[in-house]
């Protein structure tokens, strides 16, 4: 099976992966392009462009409510954008395939795990964060020692797994869908035969890649609303 590898950049002895980036930039132009398409002209009584925003935006907020309560409409743009952005993020991989003999151009943000714990430690931190300003430092500090003073280091150990658990998930389900794509497609090299097999097999995995990337945005939310509301809610 051939290998390539996304183009990276050094700068300050840090490696920037360039495929990963401009994926990650495209993400954002066409999340902002569509909500800002979308939301021209509105009106009183949605219809068209403007029924489809409101009706995601109804989704993340009805998603998210069940853990955030009272504060959901604290977060519900923070977690509509996080939606948006995942859901996008995870299928761009299954539009096309650009490579060269050694390198990969387009891909899945997502299938990079740099990207998912960036989303997760955005999460983290503003759980936190929203966590001692509502409850106050010592409200939030007296979190760690529910239910009993004894719980201390698992409540701790909890933070950190709650931090790799969001984003190994999304990342592992997201890179092993895209290399499965390419063992599919490599069918294609082994006969003439079998590329109409390899057509149907991708067609079909490309369609159940697509179900399984909205589950993940959709899980994603629901884990960051969890963890948000853990910190804001009163006990």
């Amino acid at each position: 099976m051939e290998t390539t590898s996304n183009p990276t950049v050094s700068l300050f002895g840090i490696d920037f992966d360039l495929t990963i980036l401009a994926m990650s930039l495209l993400t954002v132009i066409i999340v902002f392009g569509v909500v800002f398409w979308s939301s021209r002209d509105m009106t009183i009584k949605p219809k068209g462009k403007q029924n489809v925003l409101e009706f995601i935006y109804e989704f993340v907020n009805n998603t998210i409510s069940q853990s955030l309560g009272k504060f959901t409409k604290n977060y519900s743009l923070l977690l509509f954008v996080i939606f948006t952005f995942v859901f996008t993020a995870n299928n761009l991989g299954l539009l096309i395939s650009v490579k060269s003999e050694h390198y990969n151009f387009w891909s899945s943000p997502t299938s990079n795990f740099g990207v998912t714990i960036t989303l997760s430690l955005i999460i983290t931190l503003v759980s936190h964060i929203e966590g001692i300003r509502k409850k106050g430092f010592k409200g939030y500090l007296k979190g760690y020692l529910s239910p009993y003073p004894a719980m201390l280091p698992m409540n701790i150990l909890e933070q950190f797994t709650n931090l790799a658990s969001l984003a190994l998930r999304l990342f592992g389900n997201i890179y092993s869908g895209e290399v499965l794509i390419d063992l599919i497609l490599q069918l294609v090299k082994w006969s003439v035969f079998a590329a109409p097999m390899s057509f149907a097999l991708n067609l079909v995995w490309v369609a159940f890649s697509a179900f399984i990337g909205f589950i993940q945005a959709y899980v994603f939310i629901i884990l960051s609303s969890n963890y948000i509301g853990d910190k804001v809610n009163e006990e």
